[in-house]
This record gives C-alpha cells, structure tokens and sequence, in this order.
C-alpha cells in the first residue's frame, strides 16, 4: 500500500477520547519506536534522527441530547523527520488511535 498523505511538521487534532484512555493506548501506538514521557500531558517519540512531540489537553466533553463524549486536543509537532517517515509513522499511529473501526 502507498500512502501518499503528507503530513506537516506540525498540526492539530481532537481525539474522541480522555487523556487516561489516549495515555494507555499510546505505547502500542508508537510501534518500536522509543517513548518518552517529558512532562504531564508531554510526549517525545524519537523517529530516526529526529522526534515527535506531543502536548495534550482535555476539552469539554462535545455533548448530543443525552450524549456526553470526551474530547482530547493533541499537537503534533516533528522536528527533524522527513515527510515519508512522518507519513510512515502517523499511517500505523492512526490504526491504533482510531475507534470504532474507522
């Protein structure tokens, strides 16, 4: 499969999901790639020479009638990746943040 998505050096994203459930599912989303926690809500994920850093905060949860769903901003901002790692990457980080199947 060619995946021929670029993605900037950095950009922004809401994610369906609290920062507890995003912090779990984060290990098994980087793949072999060392994870380093930096701070509370920081993470630093060295790709090759370089890094992803991500920042994450919760938002209010987006509410439907009766449905309450929990809202995540996550940056991403990659230092010293190229664009066809970045894409590499973010292809595999996407299957495992995704829910409900895509």
């Amino acid at each position: 499969m060619n995946d021929r998505r670029a993605f900037a050096d950095a950009f922004e994203r809401e994610h369906g999901c609290t920062a507890a459930e995003w912090e779990g599912w984060l290990p098994a989303a980087v793949g072999e790639h060392m994870l380093f926690r930096e701070a509370v809500r920081v993470a630093r994920v060295h790709i090759g020479r370089g890094h992803l850093e991500l920042r994450w905060e919760e938002l209010p949860p987006r509410r439907i009638a009766l449905l309450h769903l929990p809202r995540l901003r996550v940056q991403y901002r990659f230092d010293a990746v190229h664009a066809d790692d970045r894409a590499a990457f973010m292809r595999r980080f996407d299957l495992f943040m995704q829910r409900g199947g895509g």
